[in-house]
């Protein structure tokens, strides 16, 4: 008995800390290909998952608000400030990393 509460207990621990191996960042999903820069300023997801998915929706949401911060301040609209980030995020995309253009993803 004691001993299956101990397999248990591993087996849980496992579950836990392989589905933390699993989240990923954004530097390493731009480095393998799963998520590039958009022209609207924001990530989008060239291979789809849950992990993708969730890191692109909490960048994008953290990017929004720093852009609206910024048409604030400067007296610009957001889509202007979302426009110039995207200029700026394709000139800072490291080669082999994807950049989505005219609705197509391609490597840099």
């Amino acid at each position: 008995m004691k001993t299956i509460t101990i397999l248990k207990t591993l087996l849980l621990a496992a579950i836990l800390f392989s589905a933390a191996a699993f989240a990923i960042e954004l530097d390493s999903a731009k480095a393998t290909g799963l998520v590039g820069e958009q022209e609207n300023g924001y990530l989008g997801a060239v291979v789809m998952s849950t992990e993708v998915m969730t890191l692109i929706t909490d960048i994008n949401a953290k990017r929004k608000a720093k852009y609206q911060e910024l048409a604030t301040k400067n007296s610009i609209t957001l889509r202007q400030v979302e426009s110039l980030a995207a200029k700026k995020a394709y000139d800072k995309t490291e080669a082999g990393h994807y950049l989505r253009s005219n609705g197509q993803w391609i490597k840099k």
